[in-house]
């Protein structure tokens, strides 16, 4: 697979991709985008590894990450349905599924401090915590 790097990623986000080990790509299909490939799910979803989707919001580092992109689409197996998961969002041809998560006033983004590998800490979180966890 050739891996898009359609622009430069800051120098922390870019040691914590080259860190965490997964192939990655940079794309720019409308906004800039961070794909991370083989991204490991957990027990209990239609896909034991998607493609993960993050968009790098104006203004980022001083504006928040906000929510996550699954391709292919995440469902559980059990049937349960997962929440705030039905809206769509086309990137480089492919459909991901969005998941609307936020971060609270408990956790807020701190510039400085949070960047993308806090952000995939906290999708790391979302996925478990669907399952209780």
């Amino acid at each position: 697979m050739a891996l898009r790097r359609d622009f430069e990623l800051l120098p922390p986000d870019h040691l914590f991709l080259q860190n965490y080990g997964l192939p990655w790509e940079a794309v720019q299909d409308g906004s800039p985008w961070v794909l991370m490939h083989e991204f490991p799910t957990h027990p209990g979803y239609n896909h034991k590894v998607v493609t993960t989707a993050v968009r790098l919001e104006t203004g980022y580092p001083l504006t928040q990450l906000d929510m996550v992109y699954f391709y292919p689409a995440l469902v559980r197996i059990d049937g349960k349905p997962i929440g705030a998961t039905s809206a769509n969002q086309i990137i480089a041809g492919r459909s991901y599924q969005r998941w609307s998560r936020h971060r609270t006033t408990q956790n807020p983004w701190k510039p400085g401090e949070d960047d993308l590998g806090s952000h995939v800490a906290l999708i790391e979180d979302w996925l478990a915590r669907e399952f209780g966890e």
